[in-house]
């Protein structure tokens, strides 16, 4: 598989979760493009192409802000330093990292995406601080500033092996199961009573 050379797919270093959050964080208020690499991902992830750091693949890609939308309404104001916080420190509701992530692991964890309120809201409640413990000893991330990061993002997408990326995504051989497993936490979350001591 074509690889692009970039600090995405060949980083200098790579950043933990413990110095991201850390003040003052590394990662620039910038927009720009972030990878994650991973260990110890579950074995029904497709790795075998996936480029690799030491014991490590790079699994998924993402961008902060997103691409400004077509209405006409304002762009984004995220940056690169609080997407990147909110994968390591948010739920599941606002990051479809975490989401993909809890859904895989769901089983090893001992957590349940669930229904948070009535309105439909989502997330691994009390899981999520289980996630995010299993994020600082087996996710590392690195990230490329850049003013049109959703140009770069398609790039790599359509270059690299990359499971853990749904959108633009659809001709990787992980993404019907994965797509499934999403889909099916869901509907069972949908079945099951509101949680009512949210917990994140």
């Amino acid at each position: 598989m074509h690889h692009m050379k970039t600090v995405i797919t060949h980083p200098p270093r790579l950043w933990t979760r413990q110095e991201i959050i850390a003040k003052p964080s590394p990662v620039p208020r910038e927009p720009g493009v972030y990878g994650w690499y991973f260990r110890n991902l579950p074995g029904s992830v497709h790795v075998a192409d996936c480029l690799r750091y030491d014991d490590l693949v790079l699994a998924y890609v993402g961008i902060s802000p997103k691409a400004p939308p077509t209405s006409g309404k304002p762009p984004s104001s995220q940056t690169l330093r609080s997407r990147i916080r909110y994968h390591l420190t948010g739920n599941c509701y606002g990051s479809t990292l975490r989401l993909t992530l809890g859904c895989l692991l769901a089983d090893d964890l001992g957590i349940q995406l669930r229904r948070v309120s009535a309105s439909g809201r989502m997330t691994f409640g009390p899981g999520e601080r289980v996630l995010s413990e299993w994020l600082a000893e087996n996710a590392y991330v690195t990230w490329l500033v850049n003013p049109r990061p959703w140009e770069l993002e398609e790039r790599l997408i359509r270059k690299l092996s990359l499971p853990l990326n749904l959108d633009q995504n659809q001709d990787h051989p992980f993404y019907p199961a994965l797509s499934t497993m999403r889909r099916e936490a869901k509907r069972l979350a949908g079945d099951l009573p509101i949680l009512q001591n949210k917990a994140l």
